[in-house]
């Protein structure tokens, strides 16, 4: 769920000059990420909260631009964060497609590879099936079958670790693509996961 943090904030204080323009460094939310930088100032900043799309001031044109205005590529607004001093934003957002104009995942390049991307491999094999499509296979038979496949491959870590074949990690994967698989076939993400991780750290 997208938060909307602005109305904490006294940006009459921080923006006393209507013209100033703040750096604004935006993170991908999920796999926290660098997605690229842009300026904000005061307008921006507000179209940002009230559009929850990322929406910068151009130096070059002179003009409030929305991320995403002309390629579709927009940048979702989830939340942000000013820095001690006051003077850079943190944004917190979720890129609909390439964020830079190289159809590359960041402006500093391909995504790494990580579990979020992987989650976005699952979706997109389950989302449109490709043929002999293992992922897709396994969704369509649901979580019965899903289940199945968690539990051999949860033995078989056990079986690793307990045995010491060198095998924890190999086991380790396949027992954490299948739990993906699982998340995603059920309309979940990791992201959800984390969200009950961190009630729970919270309330100890």
């Amino acid at each position: 769920m997208r938060k909307n943090t602005g109305e904490t904030m006294n940006l009459d204080q921080i923006w006393m000059d209507e013209k100033k323009l703040i750096p604004a460094v935006i993170q991908d939310k999920n796999t926290k990420d660098i997605l690229m930088l842009g300026y904000m100032n005061k307008e921006s900043f507000c179209k940002t909260l009230e559009s929850y799309k990322v929406t910068f001031f151009s130096r070059s044109r002179q003009k409030l631009w929305t991320k995403g205005e002309t390629s579709g590529n927009y940048l979702i607004y989830y939340s942000h964060e000013f820095d001690c001093d006051e003077d850079t934003i943190l944004v917190q957002a979720t890129n609909e497609g390439p964020t830079c104009h190289l159809e590359t995942y960041s402006c500093f390049g391909p995504q790494p590879f990580s579990l979020q991307k992987l989650e976005k491999i699952i979706k997109s094999r389950v989302d449109l099936p490709e043929s002999n499509s293992y992922t897709n296979e396994l969704s369509i038979k649901g979580n019965k079958e899903i289940a199945k496949k968690i539990a051999e491959e949860a033995n078989e870590l056990a079986i690793s670790s307990v045995t010491n074949d060198g095998r924890i990690l190999d086991e380790a994967a396949d027992l954490l693509f299948h739990v993906q698989v699982l998340l995603v076939t059920n309309d979940y993400s990791l992201s959800d996961v984390e969200d009950v991780l961190e009630k729970r750290n919270k309330s100890q």
